[in-house]
């Protein structure tokens, strides 16, 4: 045995929009034994697939249009106005359980539309979130990944209003800020990242500098945990990514080490404990 000393951070795992998320799925699925999601409820896979065996059905957007009379799950992501409208007329019974930020941050670029401002959002192309921030403005906003996406700078407006997608990194946003005013462009900069999840970002290059060796768990399509992966990786060069157990390596290890196992906003605490469990068994 290697007999590793295993720690879980404990300010990973779920932020408070997923919790609400999944919590109100679980309450129908106990009480109905059925619910429709629009879209995966989290980017876990293995959180997924749990919640599926209690009887959700995840669908898409082409799939609502044929579901009628049923109740469907909005996810922590939040939807454009053309979900509740086919809802209303499907007469399908609408679970919101749209993150409180991310919907302030709608009606805050609503309100930046209707006064016919220049708007640009800085966040992932095609994110759920992404989608419904672009709704607001009549998909008429810009959105950009990378400040070099904007380039050349003289083309742009010399006035625009700047917003970002909930989850991308302060840092990043408050540079593109900086570099669009060094270009002489007049920001108005509206930082609506959420602190519970850009604060990882900090508290996870403390977490991974304690430890010999660190098991990030995330699933493969979380925006969140490629950025917070590659946080722990910046910190700690022996940090490993996993989605579940079955890709722990034991090759990674040698005797009597010290391990973290830390994770993404989208992922589960059982999961992280069961990763732990079978990194004390090694």
């Amino acid at each position: 045995m290697f007999n590793l000393n295993v720690t879980i951070d404990d300010n990973s795992g779920f932020c408070f929009g997923v919790v609400y998320a999944i919590e109100m799925a679980e309450d129908i699925l106990n009480e109905d034994g059925k619910l429709y999601c629009l879209g995966d409820i989290v980017h876990n896979d293995e959180e997924v697939k749990r919640l599926q065996d209690k009887g959700l059905q995840i669908i898409n957007h082409e799939d609502l249009k044929g579901i009628h009379n049923e109740k469907v799950l909005i996810r922590a992501h939040g939807e454009p106005a053309s979900t509740y409208e086919l809802a209303l007329k499907n007469n399908i019974e609408l679970i919101d359980a749209s993150c409180p930020v991310v919907l302030k941050l709608q009606n805050r670029i609503k309100n930046s539309f209707d006064k016919k401002e220049n708007i640009y959002i800085y966040g992932k192309h095609g994110h759920a979130e992404i989608i419904g921030l672009l709704a607001q403005t009549s998909n008429e906003a810009t959105v950009f990944q990378d400040i070099n996406e904007l380039i050349p700078v003289d083309e742009l407006p010399k006035k625009l209003t700047l917003y970002s997608q909930t989850t991308k990194s302060t840092k990043n946003f408050y540079d593109i800020k900086q570099t669009l005013e060094n270009a002489g462009i007049e920001v108005n900069a509206n930082d609506t990242i959420c602190r519970q999840v850009s604060n990882r970002d900090i508290e996870l290059r403390t977490f991974a500098t304690k430890f010999d060796k660190i098991i990030f768990v995330a699933g493969t399509k979380s925006s969140n945990g490629k950025v917070l992966y590659n946080v722990c990786k910046e910190t700690n060069q022996n940090t490993f990514f996993i989605s579940n157990v079955s890709e722990i390596d034991k090759n990674w290890f040698s005797g009597n080490e010290t391990v973290g196992v830390c994770g993404a906003t989208s992922t589960p605490m059982w999961l992280m404990e069961e990763v732990k469990s079978v990194l004390e068994g090694l």
